[in-house]
């Protein structure tokens, strides 16, 4: 099990499950949870009005945007930030998890908020899966990093060039 968790594969793995489960909760908490039947003076005939889940709970958009946001942080971050990233992501799913819970409390039916339960504790465990894996996940190139106020490095020729070029000097003047 470690081996499948390790390394890029399990970033790979953690990123996509994050996401796939937390768009999983804005979808279901858009849906209809729950509805209410108000009967009407004869002749006119009862109305309905469907509640979604964001009615019974209006943090659960914002939770489900905290773990598509923590998939994209899964990426960008490293180290003890990672880790952190993590612990954040365990949380919303706890979160979203309370939530939900206290709606059925209310008796509604179990469809859409059961799926959002499952899907929280997807985004549960992938933030255990963080806190216990990401110093062996790989981080972004050094590429991707603003480079060092008094850094010199070995730069290509062609690089050098252009760097001239930009200064507003003629690279070729001296030859």
């Amino acid at each position: 099990m470690t081996a499948a968790l390790a390394g890029r594969k399990g970033l790979t793995v953690t990123t996509l499950a994050t996401a796939l489960a937390s768009a999983v909760v804005l979808f279901a908490a858009t849906r209809h949870w729950d509805a209410v039947m108000t009967h009407q003076v004869s002749p006119l005939p009862p109305t309905t009005h469907y509640r979604t889940g964001t009615d019974m709970s209006p943090w659960l958009p914002a939770l489900g945007a905290v773990g598509l946001a923590g998939a994209g942080a899964l990426l960008a971050t490293r180290g003890r930030l990672r880790t952190i990233v993590g612990g954040l992501l365990a949380l919303a799913g706890i979160g979203v998890t309370g939530a939900v819970i206290e709606t059925l409390r209310h008796g509604i039916g179990a469809g859409w908020p059961v799926l959002t339960i499952v899907a929280a504790l997807v985004v549960v465990a992938a933030g255990a899966v963080t806190i216990r894996y990401s110093d062996t996940w790989p981080e972004m190139g050094a590429r991707y990093e603003r480079p060092q106020a008094g850094a010199t490095s070995a730069k290509a020729p062609q690089t050098q060039l252009w760097d001239a070029l930009d200064r507003g000097e003629d690279p070729t003047a001296d030859q």
